[in-house]
């Protein structure tokens, strides 16, 4: 049987979201950014409900790179840790969205300073 799906959109975070709304849909809507795309969620959202509707991980494992999406949901696990754009680290279970917060699901790694080989002596 043939699929309709490419191999990429197995592993694409965009391709469904982990959490459909049921309830409490009358809240004010809000956007924040999401790995630099606009992107929104309503009014007392938990960081972790708002990234899981628009996909199905907060993060990837800094370790493994494996996608992870929150395990215990009241903040005793650190499954959920996030980071903004500007390297503060956010419990995503237990930290409410804010309007304009800028969210990363993958941090990249740091790239040592190149290393001058000149030979000056200084």
């Amino acid at each position: 049987m043939q699929s309709n799906s490419s191999p990429s959109d197995a592993v694409s975070p965009t391709c469904e979201a982990q959490f459909v709304r049921i309830a409490e849909t009358r809240r004010e809507p809000l956007h924040f950014y999401l790995d630099g795309r606009k992107v929104s969620a309503l009014q007392g959202d938990t960081l972790l409900t708002a990234v899981l509707m628009q996909q199905r991980r907060v993060r990837d494992s800094e370790f493994s790179g494996a996608p992870r999406a929150g395990f215990c949901l009241i903040g005793a696990c650190q499954d959920c840790w996030m980071r903004t754009e500007d390297g503060k680290r956010l419990r995503a279970c237990s930290t409410l969205v804010t309007a304009g917060l800028r969210v990363l699901t993958r941090i990249e790694p740091a790239t040592a300073p190149a290393k001058s080989h000149s030979g000056d002596a200084q």
